[in-house]
């Protein structure tokens, strides 16, 4: 039954979209429409509705658009898009396949969206389950828009379903688009269940973390006119405060726990894009697993497994990230979010104890009395064969120091100096060790884009903004007292050795609990950007939260040092050249393309 539900999907997706691309000059097909009025015709449209979410992880796209380029993350040695995203070069313009390839599918899945809600409005279906199906739709299209306002700012609104061929979009404000979304999401608060026997159908509850999320962003604004309004901070604060004190969902006790690949759907999990282990129905997949990997296979002891993956070389953390972000010592958010060792899972490489010499000086000789016996392998199977490490020797990377220093572990080492861009310490966030090949790049890993953790955030920063530091402070140490090391946990050898530590097992939640005194004498909004990157490292928001908080070009130039092209206009993207082209009548290019591009 399951095989049959996907194919129907992919099937209904294939009608929807062809029928539904009102961007496109192409006829549109001669279909009927009557199947799409039974039940169970109306339940295929809402789930093909749905297949639109699916395009952010399913090859270099969203974590491109919101992640590479920012404060925390820039580039690795590898990848297509590192002239446009990560150094805004010119190569960044309208004519980026990525955008084109976003433009097209949001606005097949609004088009697709506002077909299936007047099919569903006519159907035979009871009033309570055409207000059900009628709100998920209804969803699918808010979230839609609420990634194409982020990105290119004024965009086309169309909330009618048309099978005539369309050339005349006008591009609404940013203000009506926000107006739309905020409509539509308060509709589905009140229509949509607030459970769901399926995973990765909207709730009540998701409509409500969504909403709270377009207000905070709407309201965020100080110099860009988003259509702001002075209750946006309270609206904010009362659909989070839906989210937290239902109780339908609860934080992970162990923050690692939320990247365990056998504990996806937890209970921390408000929605989350699907995707299927059968790769007849998976499509291109989940493969942000690919992107945050260095290079590891060619490394002494080591060869390239399913467990930790293909090695694509795409993302970095920054030096902000590595040193000035968190506190290593007491936050185990730190430490929790990469991967520091890798494990030998290779007999044939590796490597035997002897001497080495630079340029003719014998400068490292095994000495037995430290287990360094000539000719005997350094490690076995299953001991560390690659160490990452934060710790700065003082040595060049090419240094004889630095190569003293290496030439006496028994594994290849990698402080800070030596690592380059493809080395670097792994995200773990997004790693799939349940792919059925090494070779195999879709994953079935869910796109998590909602959790219990961002709603206390997003509940922590309205409060702030309204001058409730007493309330701001309560949120976040529930995410605090989390992150910290708890009480009998066993912590990274890392705090210890590097961090100055003590290697007990007492918990640091003292050590990072925040007070109100605290927020009102710090900058709070600048406060709140850092701790939402502390927690949300990675998860595929960080370019949207600095553009939202007005900080995108302060924080990128002075954070990214690749960044050599940056300018103010960069906080929103072109709009694609191929829908301008079919655009007529058209306008003056200043009132089709975003400033900057043109």
């Amino acid at each position: 039954m399951k095989a049959i539900k996907f194919l129907s999907i992919i099937i209904l997706s294939i009608v929807l979209v062809s029928c539904s691309d009102w961007l496109s000059e192409d006829g549109a097909p001669k279909l009927t429409y009557d199947y799409y009025q039974t039940a169970e015709g109306v339940d295929a449209a809402v789930i093909a509705t749905y297949s639109y979410l699916r395009w952010g992880c399913g090859n270099e796209r969203y974590d491109v658009l919101t992640e590479q380029g920012t404060d925390l993350f820039i580039a690795g040695s590898d990848g297509n898009y590192k002239a446009s995203f990560n150094m805004y070069g010119t190569q960044l313009n309208p004519d980026v396949d990525i955008l084109t390839g976003l433009w097209e599918n949001h606005y097949k899945g609004i088009g697709s969206a506002n077909i299936a809600m007047e099919n569903i409005l006519n159907s035979e279906l009871s009033e309570a389950d055409k207000k059900q199906s009628y709100a998920e739709v209804q969803f699918i299209r808010a979230f839609l828009y609420f990634d194409l306002v982020q990105q290119f700012g004024r965009i086309p609104l169309v909330t009618e379903g048309s099978l005539e061929v369309r050339t005349d979009f006008k591009r609404a404000s940013i203000a009506d688009v926000y107006k739309q979304i905020i409509t539509d999401l308060r509709s589905c608060v009140e229509n949509l269940s607030p459970t769901t026997d399926e995973k990765g159908r909207a709730t009540s509850y998701a409509a409500a973390h969504l909403l709270a999320k377009v207000y905070l962003t709407r309201g965020s604004a100080v110099t860009d006119q988003r259509g702001q309004q002075p209750t946006d901070m309270d609206s904010t604060l009362y659909y989070a405060k839906q989210v937290i004190e239902s109780e339908a969902y609860q934080l992970q006790e162990d923050f690692a726990d939320l990247w365990d690949i056998n504990n996806m759907g937890n209970s921390e999990v408000i929605f989350a894009v699907q995707f299927t282990n059968n790769s007849i129905f998976n499509g291109e997949g989940n493969t942000f697993h690919l992107y945050w990997l260095p290079v590891y296979d060619t490394e002494a002891g080591m060869l390239r497994d399913i467990n930790y993956g293909r090695p694509y070389k795409r993302y970095r953390p920054s030096e902000k990230t590595l040193f000035q972000l968190f506190d290593r010592k007491n936050d185990s958010r730190f430490y929790k979010s990469f991967r520091w060792v890798f494990l030998s899972n290779n007999e044939a490489t590796i490597p035997v104890w002897e001497p080495l010499e630079d340029n003719g000086t014998i400068y490292f000789t095994p000495d037995p009395a430290k287990g360094q016996i000539a000719g005997q392998p350094k490690f076995a199977v299953g001991d560390t064969a690659i160490y990452y490490t934060i710790e700065k020797t003082g040595f060049g990377a090419q240094s004889l120091e630095m190569k003293k220093l290496c030439a006496e572990k028994s594994y290849t080492y990698y402080p800070y100096e030596r690592q380059d861009l493809q080395h670097y310490p792994n995200l773990i966030k997004h790693m799939a060790p349940n792919r059925p090949s090494v070779s195999e790049r879709a994953s079935s890993r869910e796109w998590v884009r909602m959790r219990l953790g961002e709603t206390y955030l997003i509940a922590a920063e309205a409060a702030g903004r309204n001058g409730d530091y007493d309330l701001a402070a309560q949120y976040l140490n529930v995410i605090r007292e989390r992150a910290a090391w708890h009480e009998g946990e066993e912590k990274t050898p890392q705090y210890y050795t590097i961090e100055g530590g003590q290697n007990d097992t007492h918990s640091t939640f003292d050590e990072i609990k925040v007070t109100a005194d605290q927020l009102q004498s710090t900058n709070f909004v600048e406060f709140m950007l850092d701790e939402r990157g502390r927690e949300l490292l990675g998860e595929i928001c960080r370019w949207e939260d600095l553009v939202r908080t007005e900080k995108f070009y302060e924080w990128v130039k002075r954070f990214n040092p690749d960044a050599t092209g940056l300018k103010e206009y960069h906080k929103l993207r072109p709009i694609p050249q191929t829908h301008i082209d079919r655009l007529n009548p058209v306008g003056e290019i200043s009132e089709e393309q975003n400033e900057g591009y043109y």
